[in-house]
């Protein structure tokens, strides 16, 4: 019965220890703000600055924020590719285990030529970029700063 009891204490005690380190991270990183669209989320990391500032001035800026070319359009696949990213991010930038600059993975660039399809799917149909996309090219190696310089 006393080992039963310890168990259960020791168990309280560390699911008490994650969640309470899980909360104090979630609000210190400001993780609340992934939650929203507002572009300003995304430069909570000092990693991302450059990224922000040239799409701030980029030809997107007054019709795409980040969550437009990032995420996919299903809100629940948008969330859980956010909470995806988020957990890799948190841990690279605390361990230190990341490139800079920054690179995107394979799997989100496609989500940004998705989005690029999406918007623009009437330029898709002209002869040059049927050209283009049967020749495996994506829409940024022609576009490189459409959406930001960086």
């Amino acid at each position: 019965m006393v080992k039963k009891v310890s168990l259960l204490v020791v168990l309280a005690c560390l699911i008490g220890l994650v969640l309470g380190l899980g909360s104090y991270t979630f609000i210190y990183g400001k993780g609340y703000s992934y939650l929203s669209d507002d572009p300003k989320a995304c430069v909570n990391c000092h990693i991302m600055r450059d990224q922000y500032e040239s799409w701030s001035r980029s030809s997107h800026h007054n019709v795409a924020t980040c969550n437009s070319c990032h995420t996919p359009e299903n809100v629940y696949l948008k969330y859980f590719n956010k909470m995806e990213n988020g957990f890799w991010h948190s841990l690279k930038f605390t361990t230190g285990d990341f490139k800079d600059p920054i690179r995107i993975r394979g799997h989100n660039f496609d989500i940004s030529m998705n989005a690029c399809f999406k918007c623009h799917s009437g330029l898709m149909n002209s002869t040059l970029h049927q050209e283009a996309t049967d020749d495996g090219k994506s829409c940024v190696h022609c576009h490189k700063a459409v959406g930001h310089t960086h």
